[in-house]
């Protein structure tokens, strides 16, 4: 059984990673590699875990000793030493290859996570015990906590339950999403770039627009003018992030369970009126606030401003959504800035000079922390050249 848990994982042999290779650079690139494979291995191996954990069946009495074996040392100790031989193979790389200094506080989150000093209040007292006294975890109650809920091969699926095999899932992605995104953003860019990209927080907020291809056809021409002529007319209600946008989300539900909805519209003042035919969405600044998934969505976003080729910049093939939303999404995951996916995520595509000027920024819902870097408190900040 031990085999069976642990063999799915694609673990880091530093051994495999010497080979022939002699710079530091191409070092750091079959770093990367390993990485970006343990990516397609990682997610299946630790839904994995979870059946197991639920499974009744593997927790009898004469069972115990052997699963603390198997999640104690074969996983959580295993996954602990990892993290060690990856810091001492990233010093010895050197500081040529450029290495990623996210990936450190990455590997300072998982260590964290694996000591048992979970940052997530619900599931203290779960993890706790567990690592206090192993027989607790005879209690069906503390596994469903421990176990969580399978996220699917690439580990964004909806879950039923978040608990804290789910919490390692996302501390291992986070770990080889800093080791290989930086490539991944640089290949994405073909005929357009990134400007600069930066962290807000706004006060609370109120979306006010129309949905894609409802009454009134609000995506043609004539719609839009009217749309946005009407939002023209309520400067008194201004954000002050006075941008046409194209608001995008799945109402705090997974991708796999909820297709995605498009809103024309801009971000107002909190509380601002809404006119008739038109719908919102209010978005307040801390997360706390809002425990429920769904609106009202939260104020912190990362802000991406693009140029060059505006049809290279709009391309869906080859991405996964889009090149805009892909590039500003994946620069996030390599700098280890947190996606709230999918209770309160929301993207907006952003038009700086009007609806009619094509859209060249691109907004992508945050959870920004205290100690994130390039934080910016306007947005004009960014936009300037």
């Amino acid at each position: 059984m031990s085999d069976k848990l642990t063999s799915g994982f694609l673990w880091f042999d530093p051994e495999e990673q010497k080979g022939s290779l002699t710079t530091d650079e191409e070092k750091y690139q079959k770093l990367a590699r390993w990485a970006r494979e343990a990516r397609g291995h990682n997610p299946l191996a630790f839904d994995a875990l979870t059946d197991w954990i639920l499974d009744d069946s593997e927790w009898a009495e004469d069972k115990l000793a052997q699963n603390e074996r198997i999640l104690m040392r074969g996983v959580i100790a295993r996954f602990k030493s990892q993290n060690a031989r990856l810091r001492a193979h990233l010093k010895d790389i050197g500081p040529s290859a450029a290495v990623n200094q996210a990936v450190f506080r990455a590997l300072d989150e998982f260590d964290n996570e694996l000591s048992g000093l979970t940052r997530f209040g619900g599931l203290r007292g779960a993890v706790s015990k567990m690592f206090t006294d192993f027989k607790a975890m005879r209690d069906r109650g503390l596994r469903v906590l421990i176990a969580g809920g399978k996220t699917g091969p690439e580990g964004a699926d909806s879950a039923e339950a978040y608990g804290y095999i789910n919490i390692l899932k996302e501390c291992d992605a986070a770990v080889q999403w800093a080791l290989f995104m930086p490539g991944v953003v640089e290949k994405l860019q073909q005929g357009f770039r990134v400007e600069r990209i930066g962290y807000i927080r706004m006060p609370a907020m109120r979306f006010i627009g129309k949905e894609l291809g409802e009454s009134g056809d609000p995506d043609t021409d004539e719609g839009l003018r009217q749309l946005f002529g009407v939002l023209d007319a309520m400067g008194d209600h201004s954000s002050g992030l006075d941008f046409d946008v194209l608001f995008q989300h799945h109402y705090g539900r997974g991708v796999d369970v909820e297709r995605r909805h498009g809103f024309w519209g801009r971000f107002m003042a909190a509380g601002a009126p809404v006119p008739e035919g038109f719908v919102f969405f209010d978005l307040v600044p801390q997360f706390d606030d809002v425990p429920a998934a769904g609106p009202p969505f939260v104020s912190q976003f990362a802000f991406a401003v693009f140029s060059g080729d505006k049809e290279a910049m709009h391309k869906k093939e080859g991405y996964d959504v889009g090149a805009m939303y892909d590039v500003t999404r994946n620069i996030m995951l390599g700098q280890g800035v947190g996606i709230p996916y999918p209770e309160k995520y929301w993207t907006a595509e952003v038009f700086p000079n009007g609806y009619a000027g094509g859209s060249t920024a691109y907004m992508f819902s945050a959870v920004i922390g205290d100690k994130q870097e390039n934080v910016y408190s306007h947005v004009r900040e960014i936009l300037e050249k």
